[in-house]
């Protein structure tokens, strides 16, 4: 489980760096208007009508699975490391998401610089978390269990 779960980390950062990637072509295109000042929906439906509505809406289902991958991330690093640094960094990502998703919604509902500016540094919060946790986990042994420890080298294998 190990090597599994430092690439869980190692995707779950790439993933939302790709989705920061996203979010700066969503915005630099303007898609977020494209839905009207209608959040969480999309000119009243929960469906695009436009190009920009599309890359609004890919923006978002990006952005969701991104969430799921943190919320598994951050219950890896709670249920299979002993390390306070991975856990705390971890946690941080997943405290600030709500925040994140919010400030998303403000993007749509309030368009001006300050929402952009505090949406990207929520993201940019959340990446340097996930930066940490991963970089972390490839240095850091994991914790004994009782099983592996008895059979040899203290810590499960890297399968």
């Amino acid at each position: 489980m190990g090597a599994r779960l430092r690439r869980l980390f190692a995707g779950t950062t790439a993933l939302t760096f790709a989705l920061i990637l996203l979010g700066v072509y969503t915005a630099s295109a303007g898609a977020g208007l494209s839905c009207g000042a209608d959040w969480p929906f999309c000119n009243g439906g929960l469906m695009w009508e436009t190009v920009p509505g599309f890359i609004e809406w890919f923006h978002r289902l990006v952005a969701m699975i991104t969430g799921f991958f943190i919320l598994g991330s951050t219950w890896g690093a709670w249920r299979y490391y002993d390390s306070t640094r991975i856990r705390a960094a971890a946690t941080l990502a997943l405290l600030v998401l709500p925040v994140q998703i919010l400030l998303g919604g403000g993007t749509v509902l309030f368009y001006g610089a300050w929402v952009q500016v505090a949406h990207h540094g929520a993201a940019l919060i959340i990446f340097g978390a996930l930066l940490a946790t991963t970089l972390w986990a490839y240095e850091e042994p994991r914790r004994k269990t009782g099983a592996t420890a008895e059979a040899g080298s203290g810590y499960p294998s890297d399968d």
